[in-house]
């Protein structure tokens, strides 16, 4: 279990920020809360500058800066209706995996960027085990678990045999 006051990028569900319908489908689906409530980003504090009105570290999400006029529309799942984010920075020396999987996002999309949220249900705490995890995977609208070196997909596969 980590120390802190937010997932942080362990026990956390992630998405690509620059799927509109993202946040949508997590509120609905997956944390079955109201539609408008905002999720936030994690992003490599190097390229923090290049999104974001911020030139800080912040490791643990306390706080909130405008995302750059000219990306709000291109990172519609982090950012808010009144142009801000509520940002995590990630920095290679302090988790290099989150890290690393950030920048295997920007070869994907062109943005150092995740969206971060922690991996609970409402009214559920965050996932605390394996067990938990896989439960809370298949309960909800999830595609895919990953829990250290293993990845689990859901497959939705019709069978036409009697």
């Amino acid at each position: 279990m980590e120390i802190g006051l937010r997932s942080l990028g362990n026990r956390s569900i992630l998405a690509d920020p620059t799927i509109a319908g993202a946040k949508d489908k997590l509120n609905a689906e997956v944390k079955h809360r109201e539609a408008y409530r905002p999720f936030a980003p994690s992003a490599c504090l190097e390229d923090v500058p290049r999104f974001f009105e911020s030139n800080v570290a912040d490791p643990f999400m306390l706080k909130v800066c405008n995302v750059l006029p000219e990306y709000r529309d291109q990172l519609p799942a982090i950012t808010h209706v009144d142009g801000t984010a509520r940002l995590q920075t990630v920095h290679q020396d302090t988790n290099p995996r989150y890290y690393k999987l950030i920048k295997e996002m920007e070869k994907r999309n062109g943005f150092p960027v995740v969206l971060n949220t922690s991996f609970n249900i409402m009214g559920e705490p965050i996932v605390e085990s394996v067990h938990h995890a896989i439960r809370c995977f298949f309960t909800t609208g999830l595609d895919v678990l990953v829990i250290g070196n293993y990845m689990v997909k859901k497959v939705n596969e019709v069978s036409n045999h009697p």
